[in-house]
């Protein structure tokens, strides 16, 4: 018997699917239309657009789409997933590099926090409450318009509620933390429905998990955070370094390692950004930085560095000297996110966290940079690398204990984001790109000793990583077990990524 032409077998998994859950969505659509929830099911004309995944790697199929309005709908909306044995899972911006926002895997009941994007802000106290259908963009402007700010990442879509559920570096961390850092209260839902606001003194451990690990325990539905007051001066740098040959560009990363652990002063932030040559043997070098400090002291910050580089291709400040500009120009899309619908892209993606006290050495930064100018050359995928400062001695990041929070790699000097796309940006991805970004690590890893405690960023969440629970949680992985027996004792918060009992 001849194979069943490709498109017809989609089809037949496709009705096959819609089979799986005719009985489930039955009995979830009474469950939440009782609740009053407005929901997408399998089979409406929006679902395809309410199940499309950022990363179009993956080809999802949740049972619902819920977008609650209130703490008191998402726990309706957990019970409808207890009633239907179903797995449940949070969205905010829903830039999960793995999809976990749509749970992952096929099946599960998604809890789109879209609905819910109040900001309150409060001048007396300086502190706001967020709820997590923000995204940043919009978080950045509300609170710019106060006078204020918190540390956030660079992409206006991403949303708050995962970006600071698992760390949330941006250029200000240096100076003011992770996005998690600030946060002083988080109001949740639990797995049994039960609606809770989690400090440092009621529900301790709780709130312990969530600065760190929050999908794998509750449904946070707003943030409580300190704010800062937005710096009077700001502006970004930029210089960039073409056709460097490889022996240079490991010098040079090498070299901008020792300024990092020189100590530059917290104000400065900043991230190499390396990408494709010209040729083979060559990479494109650049750095972008940004400065929160006193006018005019952006590049004399820098300069140690400069004067160990060779003359910059091109350099210049960008922005106008405030705070939100500098905010603008490092996300390189509008701050406001109903102005324009979110992109997507077709990629992979992995991390590295250098530690503060083990730092590359010289051959392993010229590794790298020899892997990225032969083997990035040969590929055909569109790829970039971000080596992000996180550390140095006037670190913000690093004052906190790696235990004080379920988030556990805070003695880290470097993250690198290392992300390849495919040629178009859409599907199919080549088999090729994975072994390459693979390649990428191994080559910084491989020059260093089988001892080096290096880790990975859980807001790059990798889905084809060995030891993730390792590399991500450290130290912290056995409490948070402990924590996912006591607070989801049945596994309702269930992800491929997730924390297991």
């Amino acid at each position: 018997m001849a194979p069943l032409p490709s498109t017809l077998r989609r089809l037949v998994a496709i009705l096959g699917l819609v089979h799986l859950f005719s009985t489930v969505s039955a009995d979830l659509d009474s469950n939440l239309t009782g609740a009053g929830v407005r929901s997408v099911f399998p089979g409406d004309s929006d679902y395809a657009s309410a199940s499309a995944a950022f990363n179009l790697r993956f080809t999802l199929d949740p049972a619902a789409v819920a977008y609650p309005t209130t703490p008191q709908e998402v726990s309706s909306v957990i019970q409808a997933g207890i009633d239907n044995n179903l797995n449940v899972v949070a969205r905010g911006g829903g830039h999960s590099y793995v999809a976990n926002g749509l749970g992952g895997k096929n099946g599960s009941l998604v809890i789109d926090m879209s609905s819910m994007k109040a900001i309150s802000i409060n001048s007396s106290t300086n502190t706001a409450i967020i709820e997590t259908g923000n995204r940043l963009g919009d978080v950045a402007l509300a609170l710019n318009n106060a006078g204020r700010a918190m540390p956030h990442g660079t992409c206006s879509y991403v949303g708050i509620g995962g970006h600071s559920a698992f760390g949330g570096y941006g250029f200000t961390s240096r100076q003011w933390g992770l996005a998690l850092d600030p946060i002083f209260a988080i109001n949740a839902v639990l797995a049994n429905g039960t609606i809770v606001r989690a400090t440092e003194d009621s529900y301790p451990d709780l709130f312990w998990a969530l600065k760190g690990a929050a999908p794998s325990f509750a449904i946070t539905t707003s943030i409580e955070v300190n704010t800062y007051p937005a710096p009077s001066y700001a502006i970004v740098m930029e210089y960039s370094w073409s056709n460097m040959d490889f022996s240079t560009a490991g010098q040079a990363m090498y070299s901008f390692q020792n300024f990092s652990l020189s100590g530059p002063a917290s104000p400065f932030a900043g991230e190499l950004v390396i990408s494709k040559g010209s040729q083979a043997g060559q990479v494109t070098f650049a750095f972008t930085g940004a400065w929160y400090g006193d006018e005019g002291s952006a590049v004399s910050t820098l300069q140690p560095w400069l004067d160990t580089m060779p003359t910059p291709t091109s350099s210049q400040l960008v922005g106008n000297g405030s705070y939100i500009d500098t905010v603008a120009q490092l996300s390189g899309s509008s701050l406001d996110t109903s102005q324009a619908p979110d992109s997507s892209d077709t990629f992979y993606a992995k991390s590295l966290m250098t530690p503060e006290d083990d730092p590359m050495s010289l051959e392993a930064c010229t590794a790298f940079m020899k892997y990225l100018a032969n083997e990035g050359f040969s590929s055909d995928t569109n790829w970039f690398v971000e080596v992000e400062l996180y550390g140095g001695p006037n670190s913000k990041i690093l004052e906190i204990p790696n235990n004080a929070t379920a988030f556990s790699r805070r003695d880290t000097l470097f993250t690198f984001q290392l992300y390849a796309s495919s040629s178009n940006s859409l599907p199919p991805y080549p088999e090729d790109g994975y072994s390459f970004v693979d390649g990428m690590v191994d080559s910084v890893t491989s020059n260093m000793p089988s001892s080096w405690n290096y880790g990975a960023y859980t807001n790059y969440i990798d889905d084809q990583l060995e030891n993730w629970q390792t590399l991500y949680f450290n130290g912290n992985y056995p409490k948070l077990q402990s924590l996912k027996d006591q607070f989801d004792p049945n596994n309702i918060f269930m992800f491929p990524t997730s924390i297991a009992e």
